[in-house]
This record gives C-alpha cells, sequence and structure tokens, in this order.
C-alpha cells in the first residue's frame, strides 16, 4: 500500500483554493461597484493563492513522479477538485470584471 498523501499538503490546496475563489468573487463585486482598482488587487490576491495551492499540488505530483506510491483518499480527491474550481472561477471573474469595465466605458487592458 503506498504513502498516505500529507494533510496538510491537501489542506493547503483546499485553504488556497477557497481563498483565490472568495478573492475572485469579491472581485466581481467591486467591479460592480465600478471599483476597478479594488477587483484588480482582488484578482491579483486570487493569482497569488493559486500560486500557493500550486505549489502544493506540484509537491504532490514530484513526490509520484519520483516513484513514490501515493495512497489518495477522498480528501485528496476533494482538494483537487477545489483548485480546478478556483481555476475555473478566477478565469470567469476576470472576463465578469471586463464585462462591468466595458458597461462602465472603461478602457479594457
Amino acid at each position: 500500500m503506498g504513502q498516505a498523501i500529507n494533510i496538510e499538503t491537501i489542506m493547503g490546496l483546499i485553504i488556497h483554493g477557497g481563498n483565490a475563489k472568495s478573492d475572485a468573487m469579491e472581485a466581481i463585486h467591486a467591479a460592480k461597484t465600478d471599483d476597478f482598482a479594488l477587483a484588480a488587487e482582488k484578482l491579483d490576491s486570487a493569482d497569488k493563492s493559486l500560486v500557493e495551492a500550486h505549489h502544493a499540488q506540484t509537491s504532490l505530483l514530484t513526490q509520484e513522479a519520483s516513484g513514490e506510491e501515493l495512497t489518495v483518499s477522498l480528501l485528496a480527491v476533494h482538494s483537487q477538485d477545489h483548485l480546478m474550481n478556483a481555476i475555473t472561477f478566477r478565469d470567469m471573474a476576470s472576463e465578469v470584471v471586463d464585462v462591468y469595465k466595458k458597461l462602465a466605458g472603461v478602457t479594457i487592458d
């Protein structure tokens, strides 16, 4: 049987993914009130959380790629699902912010 995946790594994926999704949602809310500076700040913060999540994910991938057999739990699967949803939500948030900018007559970068 393989080695259990480190619970701290799994929780890191969930926490950082959740933070990224929350920041992306806050970016949409900021854009909705024409606060595009705050929206950009929140999208940047979401990106930073996603980088942290990717570091945790890379650590797991590196372990497995080096031949270490890992036991995958439902929590580990959930953490990957959480990360993928956060990435998708972050991408959509950027598009929604751009729509609000266009509606406000702001030039889109």
